[in-house]
């Protein structure tokens, strides 16, 4: 999976909740998504509003935060295309891609 860096939107403010690390994003998802959504989406993942999420992975990321586990968040961009953020254990790097890029 070649993936491509990409700005990080919440870098430097305050309420954020953790790192996100080198921000990347795949190459298909970068076809296919409309950037804005895609920073929106990011800085929404990093204050800890985990999007469409169920309920189970969103207390799962809860319960991680903290801890050093890998976070993992839902989103559906103004197009309804559907793109996952997820951020490493060791918050290292956050990616974003389709589901079937994983």
């Amino acid at each position: 999976m070649n993936e491509k860096n990409i700005n990080n939107p919440a870098e430097g403010k305050a309420q954020t909740k953790f790192p996100l690390g080198q921000t990347l994003i795949t190459p298909n998802a970068m076809k296919h998504l409309v950037p804005e959504d895609v920073r929106h989406a990011l800085g929404r993942h990093a204050r800890g509003d985990w999007g469409d999420c169920c309920t189970e992975d969103k207390a799962e990321n809860d319960f991680s935060v903290d801890k050093y586990l890998r976070l993992f968040s839902v989103y559906h961009d103004s197009t309804g295309t559907k793109f996952w953020i997820i951020t490493e254990a060791d918050r290292a790097a956050t990616t974003v891609l389709l589901p079937e890029d994983y």
